[in-house]
């Protein structure tokens, strides 16, 4: 690192968990992030902030008026951008050192296969179980580690799904993909400004946690928030042996 590196990560290098080694983890990690929306933002931010060398962005989506009530890496005079061209420019405009790369495209099965592959860590910010299936698909298949956030009205939940562990249970394990879940957007059920803000914030921990390699990860465990009562409840979360996407690994 050199001196302005130094002094920029000088608060994480203080931590004898992370100290300069564990920076230098963090400055030669790559991290995919789907979804620069409301998720996507504070995790973003946090990553770009800390020094995570490369971040890919996945979304297809461009900036609306209704998202700026909590998609903090827009502004209103990015509106009709694409959202990780606009995220981009709030990343570099925090971190120039680090690469963004961005993807404004609904990535499928094979692109995510394609942009997963090779990274350290993904960051599931999207809003749909389709998304999220492909997502735990491609982390699975390439053994790397996923975060994933989910938001909706003054709900929250987090968990991490682990590939490289024998033990951890993936996405599909917890949501089975031939199950039917109600699927439900903020743009009908509203969503509590500050709650992705929370959840986001934890993705980005998980995430640093992981790729340093400190502390203890989520995995095997479901965190939910209840915004009203801002009460944490914690849910234990097993392999199943009979998985369609991690059963036979």
């Amino acid at each position: 690192m050199n001196d302005q590196q130094l002094l920029r990560y000088s608060r994480h290098i203080l931590l004898d968990d992370i100290d300069i080694e564990g920076q230098e983890k963090l400055l030669a990690a790559h991290a995919v992030i789907i979804g620069a929306g409301g998720l996507g933002s504070p995790a973003a931010l946090y990553l770009a902030s800390a020094g995570v060398g490369t971040i890919t962005l996945v979304d297809n989506d461009t900036v609306d008026l209704t998202n700026l009530q909590r998609q903090t890496l827009h502004t209103s005079d990015r509106i009709g951008q694409a959202k990780v061209a606009s995220a981009k420019i709030a990343l570099t405009q925090i971190n120039p050192d680090i690469n963004i790369i961005c993807v404004s495209e609904r990535a499928d099965q094979t692109r995510l296969d394609a942009l997963i592959f090779g990274t350290d860590v993904v960051l599931d910010c999207s809003d749909n179980f389709a998304t999220r299936h492909a997502v735990n698909r491609a982390c699975v298949s390439h053994k790397v580690p996923l975060v994933s956030g989910a938001a909706i009205q003054f709900d929250g939940q987090i968990s991490v799904f682990d590939p490289r562990s024998a033990t951890s249970p993936c996405y599909a394990c917890l949501f089975p993909p031939d199950r039917a879940f109600e699927e439900v957007q903020c743009s009908t059920m509203g969503v509590f400004a500050p709650l992705v803000g929370i959840i986001g914030s934890m993705q980005a921990a998980e995430a640093l946690k992981l790729i340093v390699g400190i502390g203890s990860s989520l995995a095997g465990q479901l965190l939910m928030l209840d915004g009203r009562t801002m009460e944490w409840s914690r849910m234990g979360v097993g392999r199943d042996v009979n998985c369609p996407v991690c059963g036979g690994h």
